[in-house]
Order: C-alpha cells, then sequence, then structure tokens
C-alpha cells in the first residue's frame, strides 16, 4: 500500500470551476476572488475577508497596517513554521520567543512575562487545528499596563494587538463560534496541504472591535495588496476605466481568479462534506492509539475548543528524538508518509544565529521530539487507516522493543 502525506482534494466540480475561470478570459484578481471573500467570511462569521496569496504575505500585511516596525515586538510561539517569525522580521520588528503548553499552543503564562513596552502584538498559532487558549491570552494581554503606542491605529486598541496564526485551523470552534472570532484579526492559510486550498494562498479575517470600520479596513488592506493602487486589473478593463493612481507604498501579493476557482468549489463542501471526513479519520486514529499506553493522544474537543482536524499530531511516550526518527522511517519502508510538525524555530540555523536557544523552550523540544504526524484528509478509506494503525503499532515495537506484532 503506499499512502501519500496529504494530497489535495481535486474532484470534478474544482475541475469545472477552474475551467471556467480559464475560460471567461480573466484568471487574475477578479470576480472569483471578490465570491471566495465573501464565502470567507460567511462561512468563519468574520466581517470581512481578505484573500492574499500566501499566509506569510497575509501577515506582512496585517503587520503593516498595524504599523509594527524596528524597535516593536512581537511575541510568538517557538513551536511554529518559521513563518510566523519571518513575517515579524520582514516587518523590521524583532520576534520574541515563549515556549508552549503540552497541547503544543502558546503558553499564555510565558505571553505575560514577556510582554515590554515595545510589545506591539502577540501571534498565537493555533497547532494541528486546535485553537489557542484565546480567553487566557487575552487575560494575559491585559496585564500589558506599560503598553506604548506609535500611531494612531496602536492606540485605537490601547493594547498589544492579538493576531491569529490559523493556518491550521478553519473550521475551528471556539466557545460554540468559529474560532476566527477569536482574536482581533485571524489568518489562514490556503497552501495546497491545507483543509481549504488554492494551491497557494491565505485569507485575512476581520471582526475588529469598535472604533474600528472593518469595510474601511477591507479597503485598506486591497489597497495595500495590489501596490496600493486605486483599481485592479478587473476593474479597469470596465467601460474605459484605465485611469488609475498610486496612493500608497503597497504591496504586490493578490490572490488570482484561477487559483481562487479551486478554493471555492472546495470551501463550497467544506462544512457539510469535507470537515466531516476529516473527523471521520481523525476519529478513526483516537479510536486505536486511545487503547495503546504508549501513545499521546492529541486533544480535539474540550469544553471551549473543537478542532478543525488538520493533523493528527501523535506522540511517543519516553521515546528520543532518533527512536522518533526510526519509526518515521519505517513507516515510509512500508509506504506510509508523514511527517513533524514541527521542527522548534530556535533549532533552525537562522534563529540560531540571531541568538535563539533551543534549552530556553524545553516543552517545546519535549513535544517535538516525540511528534509524528499521520496522514488525514477526505479521501483516506478505513482500510487505509487501519494499515496506518497497524504499521505504526509494527513500527513502534520494533524501534522500542526489537520486535514485531
Amino acid at each position: 500500500m503506499n499512502i501519500p502525506f496529504s494530497p489535495p482534494y481535486v474532484d470534478q466540480d474544482v475541475i469545472n470551476e477552474v475551467i471556467d475561470s480559464l475560460q471567461s478570459g480573466w484568471i487574475t484578481t477578479g470576480p472569483k476572488v471578490r465570491d471566495l471573500e465573501l464565502l470567507c467570511a460567511q462561512v468563519t462569521g468574520a466581517e470581512k475577508a481578505v484573500c492574499i496569496n500566501s499566509w506569510t504575505s497575509g501577515a506582512a500585511l496585517v503587520l503593516k497596517w498595524l504599523g509594527i516596525g524596528p524597535g516593536d515586538e512581537v511575541i510568538v510561539p517557538a513551536y511554529t513554521y518559521s513563518a510566523t517569525a519571518l513575517s515579524v522580521l520582514h516587518a523590521g520588528a524583532t520576534p520574541v520567543m515563549v515556549d508552549v503548553l503540552d497541547d503544543f499552543t502558546i503558553d499564555p503564562g510565558k505571553i505575560k512575562a514577556a510582554i515590554t513596552p515595545r510589545t506591539k502584538a502577540v501571534m498565537a498559532v493555533d497547532i494541528a487545528g486546535w485553537p489557542c487558549d484565546y480567553d487566557a491570552i487575552k487575560a494575559a494581554i491585559a496585564t500589558a499596563t506599560a503598553f506604548t503606542p506609535t500611531n494612531e491605529i496602536q492606540q485605537k486598541f490601547g493594547r498589544p494587538v492579538l493576531i491569529a496564526d490559523a493556518a491550521h485551523s478553519i473550521g475551528a470552534l471556539y466557545n460554540n463560534k468559529h474560532a476566527a472570532l477569536a482574536s482581533d484579526i485571524t489568518i489562514f492559510s490556503l497552501h495546497a496541504v491545507k483543509n481549504v486550498t488554492t494551491a497557494e494562498g491565505g485569507v485575512i479575517c476581520l471582526s475588529l472591535p469598535a472604533p474600528f470600520s472593518n469595510e474601511e479596513v477591507y479597503k485598506w488592506m486591497k489597497l495595500n495588496s495590489l501596490n496600493g493602487q486605486t483599481k485592479d486589473a478587473f476593474t479597469k478593463t470596465q467601460g474605459g476605466g484605465w485611469r488609475y493612481d498610486i496612493v500608497s507604498q503597497g504591496l504586490k501579493i493578490n490572490l488570482p481568479d484561477v487559483c481562487a476557482a479551486i478554493g471555492l468549489a472546495q470551501l463550497r463542501k467544506y462544512p457539510d462534506l469535507l470537515l466531516p471526513e476529516r473527523e471521520r479519520v481523525f476519529l478513526h486514529y483516537a479510536d486505536f492509539f486511545s487503547k495503546k499506553d504508549w501513545a499521546i493522544m492529541p486533544l480535539y474537543q474540550d469544553a471551549k475548543r473543537k478542532s478543525s482536524f488538520h493533523l493528527f499530531p501523535i506522540r511517543i511516550k519516553g521515546i528520543t528524538e532518533s527512536q522518533r526518527d526510526s519509526i518515521i522511517q519505517h513507516m515510509t519502508d512500508a509506504g506510509v508518509a508523514t511527517n513533524v510538525h514541527f521542527i522548534p524555530m530556535p533549532m533552525l540555523t537562522l534563529f540560531k544565529e540571531l541568538g535563539y536557544k533551543m534549552e530556553d523552550y524545553p516543552v517545546a523540544y519535549r513535544n517535538y521530539a516525540a511528534e509524528i504526524s499521520l496522514p488525514i484528509y477526505p479521501q483516506l478509506t478505513d482500510e487505509q487507516c487501519r494499515y496506518i494503525e497497524a504499521q505504526m503499532e509494527i513500527a513502534y515495537n520494533k524501534v522500542v522493543h526489537d520486535q514485531v506484532v
């Protein structure tokens, strides 16, 4: 059996939507991006949604709107993909890394201790589809009595801004609402391996508190996602409206229609088909591994939170990093592709050279060294799930106990 880790979901409806875009004669940003933004807002409950060409560029745009730059600090977890901190570095600001909890999410207590007068934002990361404890994070942020705003937008917040790196968590719930509503600004990834994809892409969800106008912020972000140009290409083609102006130093990070078409077809089916199918696979694994005393189960639901089932990050009790790697190799040899989410940032060359030290983040390392991400996607059959489970148990016993089940 050969089981890939995360193939995209491409059915006839996705193909038809892309063909429609190609045959329309319009493939860059236009009506399908507009429709995807409206559907994203509808599905998440956000006031407005802004599509961009990646999560990373979306974070860059948000930090630009907030006026975050040199001398500022943004608190991030050490356990996340590098894009979280890279977006802060691209803004010229300093990522302040803190450790995580046993459930992989950022530690609110560490956030509280890390806040300084230079802290302008906290970027919390939903790992594997599991939302952070946003109530606890907000309580930690509320302690920032020394908050020092440097522009009007920051002054309106009156505290560090809470940004959700929700790359994994479209469809997750927090307090019985979409988790996108739990922070000031939420950014989803629509990358090829995500629950909903546009091949490459992302979406910023806006549900800003008063006195902000989500409509006005949406307009600013649309303008500044396209070079600060007052008319996009689609508008310029309509009825002689060729004349435009450049009114700000914007970015070029717009999402094309031909990509948005993929996401449109998927998102229409996401709440009622694709998300429940991911949950089916997750619960299949959960039923099997919860009976194994060597397995540490990922959380997927509690009194406040429900996962989007993006990953199944199982951990193995008492193993070393090298044993984990050996288990992964045995799975590969058995035809099962797995992954690790993530290599903590302080272990990566760039961040080591910037002075971050892995020993400062013991929980992040402990989680990483024992973690293996199993395949989880709607196309997986129950038979394939059973094969994955069996091969995982065989690999564990061979590596840890030198025996085969």
